[in-house]
């Protein structure tokens, strides 16, 4: 349990990008695409993002590895609400955004995160490892993209 734990855990962290605050522009007349510092606002809420995701990544991958091994209602019921606990993270971090945008689609993340929390039916899918995966992997990442795509 533990090391599917580790993995699931190494997965969804790997989902949001490691270069918060960088952007990448695309090619000028006469060079290369090359990186481009992101201006100071955009990096500071790219880091508060990244902090709200570390904080609230670990307990709701760990209540997602336990609600698929065990199956019962009270491990799906604690997935739910680490799940709720990531939306208000999220929602907090980006808030303060001085960017209008960035606080936009916080908000839009935040409230598929909260949505996808109080839908049950997401959790009762949870039976094996491979349905945890599924649930960090890919669908955790659609419904952080409207963030993440600012970080990367």
């Amino acid at each position: 349990m533990r090391r599917a734990v580790r993995i699931l855990l190494l997965g969804a962290v790997l989902l949001l990008p490691a270069a918060c605050g960088a952007a990448t522009s695309g090619a000028t007349p006469g060079s290369t695409t090359a990186a481009v510092a992101a201006d100071p606002a955009t990096k500071s809420a790219c880091e508060a993002i990244g902090e709200a995701y570390t904080k609230g990544m670990a307990p709701f991958a760990e209540a997602v590895a336990k609600a698929a091994g065990s199956g019962s209602a009270a491990d799906r019921a604690q997935a739910q609400k680490k799940l709720g606990d990531l939306a208000t993270s999220i929602r907090t971090a980006t808030a303060g955004a001085q960017d209008p945008q960035i606080v936009a689609d916080g908000k839009q993340a935040a409230d598929e995160l909260q949505k996808k929390a109080a839908d049950a039916s997401v959790f009762t899918a949870l039976k094996t490892p491979d349905d945890a995966s599924k649930l960090l992997g890919p669908q955790l990442k659609e419904w952080l993209s409207p963030v993440t795509h600012h970080c990367s």
